[in-house]
């Protein structure tokens, strides 16, 4: 499988292995050095490029789905509706205290 690389990622790796070249390395070295480069730099690319698709896909999917799977289920009670008694048990039970207060301790 031959896949061919656009001139600018050629272009690409060839600065970036020139910029990073050591003192005393031959042209044969560095144009080794670049290809390495170019395969990482397609290689990246594919790899991006899978992702996008499958982002895609998913995104696709969830806007296929019917929209009463994104109404939530209200048979569940939120954690506001679970503390609407909490007041009220409390005031009955600062009342229940102080009851027991006057019966047993004020004579």
């Amino acid at each position: 499988m031959t896949s061919s690389v656009s001139n600018e990622t050629k272009n690409q790796a060839l600065k970036v292995a020139k910029a990073t070249q050591k003192p005393g390395q031959t042209k044969e070295q560095t144009k080794l050095i670049a290809q390495g480069i170019e395969k990482g730099i397609s290689e990246y690319k594919k790899q991006q490029k899978a992702k996008a698709r499958e982002r895609d896909k998913q995104r696709k999917q969830s806007l296929k789905k019917p929209a009463m799977d994104k109404i939530p289920n209200n048979n569940e009670p939120t954690p506001s509706q679970s503390f609407v008694y909490l007041p009220w048990l409390l005031l009955a039970l600062s009342w229940l205290a102080f009851l027991l207060y006057l019966f047993f301790y004020d004579k």
